[in-house]
């Protein structure tokens, strides 16, 4: 079971994500480095994120054009909240998208990033919310 699990991650990799028609590269909401948890190797890496129409979009770097591909993205049409993930991580930077079935935690470089990404995550979701009902 844990066998086929790893599977079906592994056979993500190198795929491209859905963009959903976003443009990406055009003035985000919000663009910054975070921390985030390898979903298949789970050690820490920093990627740059946007945040765009309702999609958060993660890249190896910050020189994101038409042409870069995304290392990954969420969907926050699917998301539940988003909240400190302290008690998780030890780390006061540190907060949690929960998404139906699956969670995602990200490190900022500071507390107060931290607070505005989950601003403008919460936000998102919220938005995302009110337009599915």
């Amino acid at each position: 079971m844990v066998f086929g699990a790893i599977l079906a991650n592994l056979s993500q990799i190198g795929k491209v994500h859905d963009t959903g028609g976003v443009e990406f590269w055009r003035e985000p909401a919000r663009a910054g480095w975070l921390m985030k948890r390898g979903d298949v190797v789970r050690t820490w890496r920093r990627r740059w994120f946007v945040l765009k129409d309702g999609k958060l979009f993660w890249f190896l770097d910050s020189n994101v054009t038409s042409s870069s591909k995304t290392r990954g993205v969420i969907d926050m049409k699917y998301c539940l909240s988003s909240t400190s993930a302290f008690e998780k991580t030890g780390d006061e930077a540190s907060f949690e998208i929960t998404c139906m079935g699956e969670s995602h935690v990200f490190v900022a470089a500071s507390e107060r990033e931290k607070d505005e990404w989950l601003s403008s995550v919460g936000a998102c979701i919220a938005r995302a919310s009110r337009a599915a009902s």
